[in-house]
Formats: structure tokens, C-alpha cells, sequence
């Protein structure tokens, strides 16, 4: 490739000629295009289009492929016209356009007329034509434009492949071999299939450049034996590559590392195989793979589009075949010079707006025949309609649920349709037909088999053909059928028009003498990939439409709208502070970061709380016939991965690792020289030769730590060398060399000589980011950090207490980005951002004050996507990110945290656990060196030691501290005693939440224009029960719109979640595992649905997820027994409706007797889990509910009902009237009604909970 400069330096300014411009219109002759030259001040001083220009534009032609760098605009001299924001197109063609894309798509223009505003492009662009879009302008003038573009002038090597051709390389010698590799080229490409390149060997190296659906695919391998049947991997990168515009490629390779990059993406990947060398025989293929003995026949489909400046390992293959080089060897017919096609699109922007009309012209053989091309997104979408001669008869032609859909409406009533093709909606371009004979209408897609209707009398179209959706004001009547808009206009672009054969012109219809439109951009398609580059983290797939993406965190074990935000707990010290038991758990060290989740033992039996890790040998083992030089060696493979084990270790107050260690004849150090015989390896894989206590400095055993050898001249039992067993059992407790990963035995070799060992689990306490606290006495004072690190993503939490009115938490500045967290009074919190679209503020108002000096929870998080915001129990606050726009959050400044860089408005008061993407800040160590602050914070309520339990929270008093156990199911001085109610036959409790409305509503203030306010559909349950009997309804909720969520145990004891959160379709039922758990033991059950997705921990933490399951039919029935410890969301309603039988918010039905049934039961206080399976008697308390709607202002009313009933079956579940699902998207402020139905046992701790 060539370039050649206009000017000294890397850019030049471009000699723009007079009669080099272009524009859509032009207000008179001197605003004429060719006045639009920066700082000419002749004619009007500017180019100006007409006020009916509906879409205006200018353009320049630069008489070749120019390689321009950068860009400047102007307003029109001495005058109010100037454009402030606008698109940039290129074209080589002057027809076929693309958008440059920076990345909130557009430029920012002038804010006065003589300004000249200089853009210098992220990546140059290669094109003869340029074209500027006005999208605003001076309010107070018209759109005035002057430019100019810098860069150099481009020269290349061009070949043209018309998909039956290929050029051939060929080697010198038999095979080429080579260890490092550089490919690079440039192509752009009329269809989504075709090869680039192709090599093959002998041996079983390949390497095949392919597009495959519109995307790169890159095979390649290096001596791998591949199996018939395994197939062959490809490495894919970008998408839409059939846009007719170039596209660069480049390949490097060094022995099996590889990078692969599409524009401006790359991927880093390591080839398979055994070898480092790519052996390819005779020669390399470009543009197909030609059949060998075969001239003109090919194995794969070609590649039918243009290259250019093709190099293989810095050879330029296409100057070779212009020079008709002998090496080169040209199969059909390539040529060089790039034809272009006039394959012409249009973009229908708006999904609810747009659409194009042409007139039925008429067919000289009668009916119609209609033909275009579309691409999309969208899985649904108009795209052809018309109303027929006769009344009122239409056809509609759409995408539906990914299909492609005729509908033949004869009437409101009555219509036939047929539906063909799947995922059409996949972004590639897909043809259509339409056609009429006789009386049959036929539809066709792409190669597939004709589907038709068979009409009552022959088709005649009337008037006009609405494509992409229909113009509402051409309607004489709002009444008429078939005129008003469907539900979702098409979003994508067409080509290709042809209506009976005949073309149609769109130029015409821009310019307005044929048809009408609307909401359309000619001369493009505008269609992007939003999954490119994919913004899902840990392994979340990415889907989309034609405006958003979405992201799917099935099996990921995180959550939120680009799966960022971890489901598991950090530790087992946090599972212990929601309640939870000894068990197996999943655990998430770093949260957010990048490491996966993991599974351990959390035992909570003594007061310490002991994270326990396994490996794959706790067995003892016997060790003999070992040496020093050639030892015995067991290497241990542990339950994490060694980064999990670190980021554990890491984050504990203290580690340790029991070895048990025995031994006969059988030596521990050389007796001579004290050089190790045995020793063990810790996590950074270093050599250790002590076996016990916390010295790593001291080649001891624990016998020498505790002076109890039996020996004193050894340090070890087992260097007295006895005949008899000695013991060397210590526990390892320097944990930044736990856990042991390898251990090394060098001396059973004599006669007699033995030794026994055994590594225990790795075990860990505590929680070293639960209790890290710094205290802030002076307002200027602040700690500061390194740059946060949150381009695309950032979740912050903490906790913070203070009696101050306001004051920053933390914040980090950019030159114009900046993020912020802080009190803005007494009652909100704000969390407030920029990443160049304007300030984004989030606040959420709390109903009682905040600065009460009690520990308060904040989580701010902001993605891609959206915006959040939560604080203590109050429902979070979203804003969902603007679909265009800056993405990226650009820091420069050191974070501040409780302060500013002015020392302004700073933060009095403690703040403690502040984590920041998965990272815990240590604010004790910061703060022993920083004036102002404090290590730690002061109170009883600071300390890791837990004070209250199952959600109790800590609340500091003058002379002490109390637990507040309002928002926890259980009672007593620590919140540890069960609150539980024993049911006989007719008793029943009903309870009524009031909550007052701007707790529940709690909208942001100062909320940006451009997020706009949403709320995900979430909620969390958790609860334990205890049964023998099934079928049994566990709980249910429901909502006055004909929604429920019930858990249930099926006939078998297996558990079932079931969601109908769409009154139009059948239940979604979660069926986890078969195991029946109505077998008499408790079972703890956690459930926490986001969306579509559900997660499920089931007694021994493991994690079931379902998306969209499979409907099953299942029964329930009720019980007699014991309900314990119910929570709902923050509340605790068994316990509120037993502490105020007198209230008139709590209505009592029957006896109830208070009992306990988590503990061992008595005679007295709970029922046998043995007798008849009972049922419940039909009971809505939706009739309930509406006795006292009008009791309630603006508030939550919610029903909490336990019934208990004796010898009435009951119906299947989706047919009661008395479960109607809560959905909070659509019902946070709705009248609710909860209702569990004791069964044949014991639940205990229910909690339910919402995020919004």
C-alpha cells in the first residue's frame, strides 16, 4: 500500500475543487453547495438547504479514494446557520452509504457561525465520497454549513472475484513451513458466505479464511489428528460483513499463538495441534477452493466481492497477478478493478412510524407479484401490507415470533394465515415474494418451498402497497379496519423493490414524485451490531434487537443487566448474617470480578464461622521405598481453582491447614546438615520445610514450637529416626503459603522405614471486608486511591453512619466525566455520573432520616445498560441507558473517597466494606497515615463479632446497643428466637401491610433526559420447611391481575416453582430434581428470579436455574401443622399479626397455639408429622381485598393469609382463583395478596424480598 501526502507530515489538507460538492437542496443560488468551503465567505457564506428539505444533506466528491484522517465544520458566515450535531456517511459509489461510527454515533458541530470545529478520526476512512447529515442546528436559525477534510491520497492493488473465480500461489517447493505468519487484506463483499483463503498439508494443517454468515470464520491447525465426525473449530469475529464497504483483516501467528483482527476487533487464541510450524502443500488459494483435477470447480462456496492490498507474509499477491508473475495462477475470471453493484438499501428507523408506500401498479396478466430483500433484527415487525378491491379485505405480510407470516383478513372476525422460515430476524438479508395467480396467493422465502392461501375471488391490490408499516394519517376514519398501525412496525431495512416486475427507484420517492414515506434513511442501512463488541460479562450470551441488547446469564451464576452483579454471597461470615445454617455453599470472593464462583463448606457451629475447601486427597496415606532422588510426590487438586483460593486466603482474617504427619525410621531433616529430606509446596508453588505454627522463618516441627520433642537434640519427633511411631501432626496457620498444594517425601527407603500423612481441608475465618471501617472527624479530609477503574461498569457498596446533614462519599473526576456518591440531605442519597451525554442523577428518599447514626447500606451500580441505585431495604432505583450515546466513563483523577479534590462538602462520620467492582478498599491502612481520619470506627455495632442475627440489625445506644428485630422473622434480645404458630383444622390468620407511598414509589429527582426510569422484575424468597406429606402448597403470592408465583411440592415430594406472570399463556412450572423432599427433614429452599431468569438453592447450596421452563400440571393440597419465621420482603407479618391480635389490620380465625418448630418438638407445643393428608377449602382473598381498597391512599395493601382446613380436595392449582402471581414490574403498587397454605409440617424462616 502506498501513501502519498497532500503536505509535510502525516496529514494534509484535500484540495476541495469548485463543482466537487453536492447537496439534497439548496435555499437559493447563493447557498449553493459549492459556497460550503471552510472560511469562504463569498455568495452566502455557506450552504443552507430549503425549509422543506425533509432530509438534507451535503457531499463531497473527492474524485478518488482519498485516506481521510480528519474533519472540520463551520456555520454560514455572518449569520445565525450553523449545524451543532450531525452524521458522517462515505460511500465509493455516491449510492451505497455508511455510517462512520464513533461511539455514540455522532459528531458534535459549531455553536456559532465562524467557529471551526476540528474532529480527527479514531480510525481513517477510505472513500472517494463523504456526506454530512444535519441532525441539529442553531433554534434560533436554519441549518449553515462549511467544511473541509484532511488526510492522503490512497493507492491499492484491487482484484474482483465473481464467485466462480480464485487466485492460486504457488510455492517454489513441495510445501511451505513456516513458524511465524502475517496475512493482512481488505475486502468488501456482496453475499454473507464465500472464501477468502485457503492452505492445506499432508500432515494435517489447514488454514481456511472464510465469511459465513455475514462473520469471519478462521480455521486453522497445526498437526492436530482430527477424528471423522469431530469437525473442524473456527475463531469468529464481527458480523454484517455483506455491506458492500471494506472491511480490513489481519493474522498473525508465532508458533500456536494467534491474533485475529476483523477492523478495529481482535481475538487472541491458541491453535490446536502438536506442532508449532504450519506445513501447507503446493500453494495457497484465494478467493475459493478450486477442486484439484477439476478446473472451475470448487469444494466450498466462493467468495463473490472485491479484495484489495493483499499481502501474505509481506508477498502482495495481487500485484503478482497483474504482472502475470508465474507463480500465480488465476482461476475463472478475476479482474482488477471493483465493480459495484447498485444493491441500494433503506433504513425504516422507527418501530412504531415508519414506512414506505408505491403505488399497486397494475399487471398486464393480472394479479401482482411483489419482491424485496429485508434484514432485521426484531422478531417482530410489519413489513407488506394492502387493502384488496374488495371491502375490507387486506393481506399483511410480517415477522412474527421470528417467522414470516401471510395473513389474509377477510374480515374483523375472520382471517387464514401460513407462517414459513425461522429466525429470520438473525441480521442477514433475507428475500421475499409475493404473488398472486387464479385464486391462490403465494408467498416465498428466500430458497424455500412456496407457501400459499387460496382465495374466495381473484386478488386485486388497491391503490398503494404499505411497506415496513401504514401512514395512520391517510385514514379517513379511525374506525376503518386495517388502517391503523399494528402493534410493531417494521425496524430494519429493505432493497431490492420490484413490483410486477417492475424496479422501483427510490430516488424517486426521496425526491418525492413517486409514493410517499416516512421515518426512513435512504441510500443505507443502518443496521449495527450491538453485541459487537459483547458487553455480557462472565460468559453471558448476548442477544438483540434493532435498538438494544440483551443479555442471557443463564448457568453464570451472576445476574443484572449485563450479568455483572454476583448471586452468591462473598462469604460464609455474610451467609451466616442473612440466617443461614451449616451447609454447602457457593460462594463469590472477588463479587463482580472476574473470578467464577465456588463451592465450599461454610460451619457455623461455633462462634466462629469456618469456610472449609476440600482437594482430592483427605484420605491418610502410606508412603514407602521414596529417596531423595526419587522422592514421593502427590500433588493436590482442590475444589477452586488456585485464583479462587487466593482471592479466599486474601480475604480471611486467618487460615490454616492441618497436616498430619507420622513416621517410623523415617526422617524429616538430615541429621548432618539439617537439609530438608521432606517438605511441602505452598500456594505460589515455593519449597517449605516447616510443619506447624505460624513461623515460616523456622525449620521446625510443632513438637519444638510447644518444647515437647521427644528428642530435645531434633526439632522434629521423626528426626530421632526411632524404630517406634513417631508423631509430627501440626497445623499450618501463615496463610499466605496456605493451602499446601504439593508434598514432597524423600526418606522410607531403608528397611523399616515408613511414614503416614494426611492434608486436611483448607479451613478460613472470618471476613476481613466486613468490618474495615474509617472514621472522618474533619470535613477537609479525605483518603484517596488510585483511578477507578470502570470504563464500562462499576458496582459500589458500603456502609456508612453519621450524624452529619450531608456530605461525599466518594467521588472520581475526568476531564468532563465524573462519578459521585454522597448525602444530599438528611433523607437521600445521591448517586450521580457522566460519561459525556449529560449528568445522570439517581436519589432515593427515605421516609425517616439517615443521619440517626445507625449503619446504613448503599449499592450504586452502572453498566452499558443502566443505572442503579439502592439504599438499606428501600426498593431499588433504575434508569435504563440511552440505545445511542457515550459509553465509556473516563477517569483521570485520583478516587476520592469521603471527600472532594476541592475539600469541599466531605463526609463526617464511618464508612466501612467499601467494595468497588468485586475489589474491597482497605480504608483502615489508608486511613493510620491520613490526617482527619481514623482506622475503624467507634460503637459496639462496628465490630465483626455478630451481635444480631437472622437480619436483626445492630442499633447503638449512649450506654449500649440493641437489636432492632422489626425486619426479622425471628424475636428475642439478639433476634434468635423463632416466632412460630401451630394450626388446627379452621384456624386461619389474615394480616394488612401499609407502607406509605413515597417509601414505595421513591422516583428519582434530576433524573436525565436521556435514561429513562425502569424496573426489573425481581424477587427473592427463602424459607425452610419440614414435611411428610405431598402434595402440599409451601407459599404462594398473587396479584389482583390474574398473576401468581407458588411453590409447591408435587405427588412425588418433588419441588415445583410455578410462575404465571403473563395472563395470556399457561404457567411456567420449575421442576429442579426429581427427589422427593417430603421426607420429615427440614429443607432450606432460596429462590431469586430476575426477569426470565430463576435461581434455586435447595438444603445443600446447590444452584438449579430455569429460563422459560416446560408447563407441567401438578396438585396441592393443605395440612395441619406448624408455620415458623415468615418474612416478607423487610417485614415480618406472622410475628406483627401474633404482637397485635388487637389491631384491626390483623384478623384471627380459629385457635392457634404459638409453638417452635425448629427445635426438637414437644406434646405441648406442636403436632406429629404423621396422619391423613389434608386439603384446603376453596378461599379467595381477593374478596377480602377489595373490602378494604378504599381503606388505603395511594399505598401498598398486602394480604398475608394462613389457612388450614380438613377433608375438601382442592382444585388444581392453575385453575384457583385464590393464587394470582406478584409481578413487581407491573404491581409495586397494586394491592397484593401472599398467601401460605400450611401443609402436613413444619416451614420455618420464610422471607420473601424485592429488588424493585
Amino acid at each position: 500500500m502506498l501513501w502519498e501526502c497532500f503536505a509535510a507530515g502525516v496529514t494534509g489538507m484535500m484540495l476541495v475543487l469548485k463543482g466537487s460538492f453536492e447537496s439534497s437542496s439548496q435555499s437559493s443560488v447563493g447557498y449553493a453547495p459549492h459556497f460550503s468551503k471552510i472560511n469562504r465567505r463569498d455568495g452566502a457564506g455557506g450552504w443552507s438547504p430549503q425549509v422543506t428539505d425533509r432530509q438534507p444533506w451535503l457531499q463531497l466528491d473527492l474524485r478518488d479514494r482519498i485516506e481521510v484522517t480528519a474533519i472540520s465544520t463551520q456555520g454560514r458566515y455572518g449569520g445565525s446557520d450553523w449545524v451543532s450535531g450531525y452524521l458522517l456517511l462515505f460511500s465509493d459509489t455516491g449510492r451505497a452509504w455508511k455510517q462512520y461510527r464513533q461511539e455514540d454515533g455522532r459528531f458534535v458541530g459549531n455553536v456559532n457561525a465562524d467557529g471551526v470545529v476540528h474532529h480527527k478520526l479514531s480510525h481513517s476512512i477510505r472513500s472517494r465520497f463523504l456526506r454530512f447529515v444535519p441532525l441539529d442546528w442553531n433554534p434560533s436559525g436554519w441549518v449553515g454549513l462549511r467544511v473541509e477534510v484532511y488526510g492522503c491520497a490512497y493507492k491499492s492493488d484491487v482484484a474482483d472475484f465473481d464467485g466462480r473465480s480464485s487466485l492460486l500461489y504457488r510455492f517454489n517447493q513441495k510445501s511451505m513451513s513456516t513458524v511465524k505468519d502475517v496475512i493482512s487484506l481488505r475486502f468488501k463483499s456482496r453475499q454473507a458466505e464465500g472464501v477468502l483463503l485457503h492452505g492445506e498439508g499432508q500432515r494435517g494443517d489447514y488454514i481456511t479464511l472464510e465469511l459465513h454468515r455475514g462473520k469471519l470464520a478462521l480455521y486453522l491447525n497445526l498437526g492436530e489428528l482430527v477424528t471423522p465426525g469431530s469437525g473442524r473449530v473456527a475463531v469468529t469475529l464481527s458480523s454484517l460483513l455483506d455491506d458492500q464497504h471494506w472491511h480490513s483483516v489481519l493474522i498473525e501467528r508465532f508458533n500456536k499463538q494467534v491474533n485475529l483482527t476483523v477492523d478495529t476487533h481482535t481475538q487472541h487464541f491458541r491453535t490446536k495441534g502438536e506442532g508449532d510450524s504450519l506445513e501447507v502443500d503446493y500453494e495457497l488459494s484465494f478467493g475459493g477452493i478450486p477442486l484439484p483435477g477439476k478446473p472451475g470447480t470448487f469444494l466450498r462456496k466462493n467468495f463473490h466481492g472485491c479484495m484489495e492490498n493483499l499481502y501474505y507474509n509481506g508477498i502482495n499477491i495481487i500485484d503478482l497477478a497483474k504482472r502475470r508473475k508465474p507463480q500465480i495462477y488465476s482461476v475463472g475470471n478475476v479482474t482488477f478493478s471493483c465493480s459495484e453493484p447498485q444493491l441500494v438499501s433503506t433504513t425504516f428507523l422507527s418501530s412504531s412510524s415508519s414506512f414506505l408506500s408505491l403505488p399497486a401498479t397494475p399487471s398486464a396478466s393480472g394479479g401482482f407479484a411483489v419482491r424485496f430483500q429485508f434484514r432485521t433484527w426484531n422478531p417482530d415487525g410489519l413489513l407488506l401490507s394492502t387493502r384488496l378491491a374488495l371491502e375490507p379485505q387486506r393481506l399483511e405480510l410480517q415477522i412474527s415470533n421470528s417467522r414470516l407470516r401471510l395473513t389474509h383478513h377477510m374480515s374483523a372476525q375472520q382471517k387464514e394465515e401460513v407462517s414459513t422460515g425461522h429466525r429470520v430476524n438473525d441480521g442477514l438479508w433475507h428475500s421475499a415474494i409475493l404473488s398472486s395467480r387464479g385464486l391462490q396467493v403465494t408467498m416465498t422465502l428466500d430458497n424455500e418451498p412456496s407457501s400459499a392461501i387460496e382465495l374466495g375471488d381473484h386478488m386485486e391490490a388497491k391503490e398503494s402497497l404499505y411497506f415496513g408499516g401504514k401512514d395512520t394519517m391517510s385514514c379517513p376514519s379511525l374506525n376503518v379496519s386495517g388502517c391503523e398501525n399494528p402493534t410493531v412496525a417494521f425496524q430494519g431495512c429493505m432493497r431490492l423493490f420490484s413490483i410486477n416486475s417492475q424496479p422501483m427507484d427510490l430516488n424517486l420517492v426521496h425526491q418525492g414524485r413517486l409514493g410517499d414515506y416516512k421515518e426512513l434513511q435512504f441510500d443505507t442501512c443502518s443496521i449495527q451490531d450491538r453485541c459487537l463488541p459483547n458487553f455480557c460479562e462472565h460468559g453471558g450470551q448476548c442477544s438483540q434487537c434493532w435498538s438494544r441488547f440483551y443479555c442471557d446469564c443463564s448457568g453464570t451464576g451472576y445476574t443484572g443487566a449485563t450479568c455483572h452483579n454476583s448471586i452468591y454471597e462473598a462469604s460464609c461470615e455474610a451467609y451466616r448474617l442473612t440466617g443461614s445454617s451449616s451447609g454447602l455453599f457457593s460462594i463469590d470472593p472477588d463479587g463482580s470480578g472476574p473470578l467464577a464462583p465456588t463451592q465450599v463448606y461454610c460451619n457455623m457451629t461455633e462462634n466462629k464461622v469456618w469456610t472449609v475447601v476440600t482437594h482430592n486427597s483427605t484420605d491418610p496415606v502410606r508412603v514407602q521405598g521414596s529417596t531423595l532422588q526419587k522422592p514421593y510426590i502427590m500433588k493436590f487438586n482442590y475444589s477452586a481453582s488456585p485464583e479462587q483460593l487466593m482471592a479466599l486466603v486474601a480475604g480471611s482474617e486467618q487460615c490454616q491447614q492441618e497436616v498430619m504427619y507420622r513416621c517410623r525410621k523415617s526422617r524429616l531433616f538430615n541429621t548432618r546438615d539439617g537439609s530438608p529430606l521432606s517438605w511441602w509446596v505452598d500456594q505460589d508453588g515455593e519449597r517449605r520445610t516447616y510443619w506447624g505454627g505460624f513461623l515460616p522463618g523456622v525449620q521446625q516441627c510443632s513438637c519444638s514450637l510447644e518444647d515437647n520433642c521427644m528428642d530435645m537434640n531434633y526439632f522434629c519427633n521423626c528426626d530421632a529416626d526411632t524404630d517406634s511411631w513417631a508423631n509430627d501432626t501440626g497445623v499450618l496457620s501463615y496463610k499466605e503459603h496456605l493451602p499446601v498444594s504439593e508434598i514432597v517425601i524423600g526418606d522410607t527407603n531403608r528397611t523399616g522405614s515408613e511414614a503416614l500423612y494426611r492434608i486436611g481441608s483448607l479451613r478460613c475465618y472470618g471476613d476481613k471486608s466486613l468490618w474495615n471501617a474509617a472514621s472522618f472527624y474533619q470535613e477537609s479530609s479525605y483518603l484517596h486511591f488510585s483511578t477507578l477503574q470502570a470504563e464500562l461498569s462499576a458496582d459500589i457498596s458500603f456502609y456508612f453512619k453519621t450524624s452529619a446533614p450531608s456530605g461525599v462519599f466518594l467521588e472520581n473526576l475526568g476531564l468532563k466525566d465524573f462519578i459521585r456518591v454522597e448525602l444530599s440531605s438528611p433523607f437521600a442519597v445521591t448517586f450521580s455520573f457522566d460519561v459525556g451525554n449529560g449528568p445522570v442523577v439517581l436519589a432515593i428518599k427515605s421516609h425517616v432520616p439517615l443521619n440517626d447514626r445507625q449503619w446504613h447500606y448503599v449499592r450504586a451500580e452502572r453498566s452499558v445498560k443502566e443505572a442503579s441505585l439502592q439504599v438499606d431495604q428501600m426498593p431499588l432505583r433504575f434508569l435504563e441507558a440511552p440505545s445511542e450515546g457515550l459509553l465509556r466513563l473516563r477517569l483521570n483523577s485520583q478516587l476520592f473517597v469521603g471527600g472532594t479534590a476541592g475539600r469541599q462538602r466531605g463526609f463526617l462520620g464511618c464508612i466501612r466494606t467499601l467494595t468497588i467492582n468485586g475489589v474491597t478498599f482497605n480504608l483502615e491502612e489508608r486511613a493510620k497515615m491520613t490526617p482527619g481520619v481514623s482506622a475503624g470506627c467507634p460503637g459496639h455495632c462496628s465490630g465483626s463479632s455478630s451481635l444480631c442475627h437472622n437480619s436483626g440489625r445492630c442499633i447503638e445506644k449512649n450506654s449500649g446497643y440493641v437489636c432492632d428485630c422489626s425486619q426479622s422473622a425471628y424475636g428475642g434480645p439478639s433476634c434468635k428466637e423463632e416466632v412460630s404458630v401451630s394450626f388446627d383444622r379452621e384456624s386461619s390468620v389474615t394480616y394488612t401491610f401499609q407502607e406509605p407511598f413515597s417509601v414505595m414509589q421513591n422516583r428519582s429527582f434530576q433524573a436525565s433526559s436521556v435514561y429513562r426510569e425502569n424496573s426489573r422484575a425481581r424477587e427473592n424468597i427463602a424459607f425452610i420447611f419440614m414435611t411428610t406429606q405431598s402434595p402440599a402448597m409451601l407459599l404462594t403470592v398473587s396479584t389482583f391481575s390474574q398473576q401468581y408465583i407458588a411453590v409447591i411440592l408435587a405427588r412425588n415430594g418433588s419441588l415445583q416453582i410455578w410462575y404465571h406472570l403473563h395472563v395470556d399463556r399457561r404457567p411456567d412450572v420449575f421442576s429442579p430434581r426429581p427427589t422427593s423432599l417430603a421426607d420429615g427433614r427440614l429443607h432450606r429452599i432460596r429462590i431469586h428470579r430476575e426477569g426470565k431468569d430463576v435461581y434455586l438453592q435447595v438444603s445443600n447450596g446447590y444452584i438449579y436455574k430455569s429460563v422459560d421452563p416446560e408447563v407441567m400440571q401438578a396438585g396441592s393440597k393443605g395440612f395441619i401443622g406448624c408455620l415458623s419465621s415468615v418474612q416478607f420482603n423487610h417485614m415480618a407479618p406472622l410475628k406483627a399479626a401474633l404482637l397485635n391480635r388487637g389491631s384491626s389490620l390483623v384478623s384471627v380465625r380459629g385457635h392457634l397455639v404459638e409453638s417452635n418448630c425448629g427445635a426438637p418438638a414437644d406434646s405441648t407445643t406442636s403436632h406429629p408429622l404423621s396422619g391423613k393428608c389434608c386439603c384446603c377449602k376453596t378461599q379467595s382473598p381477593l374478596n377480602n381485598v377489595s373490602r378494604h381498597d378504599s381503606a388505603v391512599i395511594g399505598g401498598l395493601l398486602l394480604y398475608f393469609i394462613l389457612i388450614d382446613c380438613f377433608g375438601v380436595n382442592m382444585k388444581r392449582v392453575p385453575d384457583v382463583t385464590l393464587f394470582h402471581c406478584l409481578s413487581f414490574s407491573l404491581s409495586l403498587f397494586l394491592p397484593l395478596s401472599l398467601t401460605l397454605l400450611p401443609h402436613n409440617g413444619c416451614p420455618s424462616d420464610v422471607f420473601w424480598g424485592w429488588g424493585s
